[in-house]
């Protein structure tokens, strides 16, 4: 089952199906109890599995932490696990019954991914080839959706990425900016062999995220826009049926809950697979990306139709892999499914496959050796466990170190006087300085995302407005009742990634109140902030292109940026100082309260 990208680029939408047939015997068909076809009747049973959000993870291996990841609920990840359950999937249902494609963001995530992007560029003359392209292509990947975190490091470096997959990327909804056509494969077509009948056709339209355009805006204004997944698989489901598919598959980037996180900055929807299930008809099945979900299976019923549509999320980093389980039968001159089930396998319940650890074995001792370089000292220990509810140290690292490269970077013009604040979130709740040598990996631990540093002017009364909008990440609280921290946060489901706090203010935020009336006593430099004084916000392109539809600083003058990452800022911080001290930058700038009362002591 091979899908020739040169054939697809350089032919008609219908030749560039690429149907290409599976060599060999056919496996033996088997069909289950309950499946509609009647007696005697030919059927044929084949199985998807699907992986997404893999995040450059090969390796059951955290680089931030220099050990086998594990985490509380002991799950493993990487590639090296997947191919051990592909195998035994192979193994059991027999290749050419099956096919295995992902949902996107697998580019960036770890320490490897970042090293053969900006260390070691795979874009350079004889650059080498990505570490997950060689892992997906030894294990055999078939196709893949685009997510997001494809385009953060720029369009180069993924087209070549794209260049060494030996399966196709795909984006019915990642279009050319001018001539609004395709600029990736919209869909694959792949042929199943059956023992009876003609091939099994089977469609894979990948679908990626609207929201790219907010947040790679410097990449990709002016060259793609991203219309939504709903739109774009109502214009190609049809069309994949006309070309004579069987089974048409979804493999979107996109969570199911119908929600956003950008607001209205956006006609699209963000999380609109379920939306896609319920709205386009002639879809079977969908793999559903983006939200680091599980979800083993869950049925829609389409609108148009009344059939139901399969959807399945596995967990993120190559946590889980989907299984989507067919069995068709031939009616009145056609395959039609009758049954589609979905389950998920867990990789912890594996070990690496050694074909896949032994290729990549080289990379990944050249990645552990170069986040262990020390980069300097600290004078005491500092954590991050605590920084969603308290103002921590390791936190007003990371504001005052993009407030003094604003600042520098402000020196000689007119925005020089003005006084400079900085946001910044808690990333991980993992994450830390140690006490003695730092080294690249504890800095990187930080901030693991790799967005880059801006400068924008915000008046008192919008700093104000931005903070009461972040202050809407905490529960509501009544005065005297009991706290736990463990469920004070993430309200209406809001990540850690989008509460931010202001470096250089001092304020409260009063829990006890309602979202929109939190903040207390919001000062800079012991004086009540005036809603009319001018600010520099030092602030992460994420947040600056509208990433958690904050208010005021999408549309507010930016009056610097750096290409460089935060990560690597930070980096570079500590090899200059030498010594981290928190002595010198560390303070209470804001704390909860209840009534006035402090939360915490």
């Amino acid at each position: 089952m091979v899908f020739d990208r040169r054939v697809f680029l350089g032919s008609s939408a219908v030749a560039g199906a690429a149907l290409a047939g599976a060599s060999g015997a056919p496996a033996a068909a088997h069909a289950g109890p309950g499946t509609g076809a009647g007696a005697g009747a030919r059927t044929y049973a084949f199985t998807v599995m699907g992986t997404t959000d893999l995040h450059g993870n090969v390796f059951n291996w955290d680089y931030f932490t220099d050990r086998e990841f594990d985490d509380k609920a002991h799950n493993d990840v990487g590639l090296a696990k997947i191919s051990t359950l592909v195998n035994q999937v192979r193994a059991q249902k027999g290749r050419r019954n099956t096919l295995l494609i992902d949902a996107g963001d697998t580019i960036q995530g770890t320490q490897l991914s970042y090293y053969y992007a900006k260390v070691e560029p795979i874009t350079a003359r004889r650059g080498p080839v990505h570490p997950m392209a060689q892992a997906m292509n030894a294990i055999g990947y078939d196709a893949a959706a685009l997510g997001n975190h494809e385009f953060n490091y720029g369009i180069p470096l993924l087209r070549k990425f794209e260049e060494q997959c030996d399966f196709p990327l795909l984006g019915a909804n990642a279009l050319d900016a001018k001539s609004l056509r395709p600029a990736f494969p919209p869909y694959s077509v792949h042929r199943l062999r059956t023992p009876h009948g003609p091939d099994v056709k089977v469609a894979v339209l990948g679908l990626t995220n609207p929201g790219i355009a907010i947040w790679d805006k410097a990449h990709v204004q002016g060259k793609m826009t991203f219309p939504g997944l709903e739109e774009q698989a109502a214009k190609y489901v049809p069309r994949l049926r006309s070309l004579g598919a069987d089974v048409v598959i979804v493999s979107a980037h996109s969570g199911s809950s119908g929600t956003s996180s950008y607001g209205d900055q956006l006609p699209y929807v963000e999380n609109a697979a379920g939306l896609v299930a319920e709205r386009v008809p002639g879809i079977d099945a969908i793999l559903v990306g983006h939200a680091h979900a599980e979800i083993p299976e869950y049925r829609v019923k389409n609108k148009v139709t009344g059939e139901e549509v399969v959807l399945s999320e596995p967990l993120k980093w190559g946590q889980r892999l989907t299984l989507f389980d067919f069995e068709l039968a031939w009616v009145k001159g056609r395959w039609s499914v009758v049954r589609v089930a979905a389950r998920v396998l867990d990789s912890n319940t594996v070990e690496e496959d050694p074909r896949i650890t032994r290729l990549l074995s080289d990379e990944h001792r050249k990645v552990v050796a170069y986040v262990n370089q020390v980069i300097g000292t600290s004078t005491e220990a500092m954590s991050s466990a605590e920084g969603p509810v308290r103002d921590v140290p390791v936190i007003d690292l990371i504001g005052h170190v993009q407030a003094e490269a604003v600042r520098a970077a402000l020196v000689g013009t007119e925005w020089a006087a003005l006084p400079v604040v900085s946001q910044a979130s808690c990333f991980s709740r993992t994450a830390g300085i140690p006490q003695g040598r730092v080294t690249i990996r504890d800095a990187a631990g930080l901030y693991p995302f790799e967005n880059t540093l801006e400068a924008r002017v915000l008046t008192g009364a919008q700093v104000k407005e931005y903070l009461e909008y972040s202050a809407k990440y905490f529960v509501r609280t009544a005065p005297g009742e009991v706290v736990d921290p463990a469920r004070l946060t993430n309200a209406g489901n809001t990540p850690d990634y989008n509460y931010d706090s202001v470096y250089g203010l001092t304020y409260d935020i009063d829990i006890s109140e309602p979202v929109g009336s939190r903040i207390v006593g919001l000062s800079y430099g012991g004086r009540p902030v005036d809603p009319v004084a001018r600010f520099v916000l030092a602030v992460n392109n994420y947040r600056a292109s509208g990433g958690g539809n904050f208010p005021h600083v999408p549309q507010a003058r930016q009056v610097w940026a750096d290409s460089d990452e935060i990560r690597n800022t930070i980096v570079q911080w500590v090899r200059a100082e030498g010594t981290v001290d928190p002595a010198r930058f560390a303070s209470v700038g804001w704390r909860l309260t209840r009534a006035g009362v402090p939360v915490f002591s």
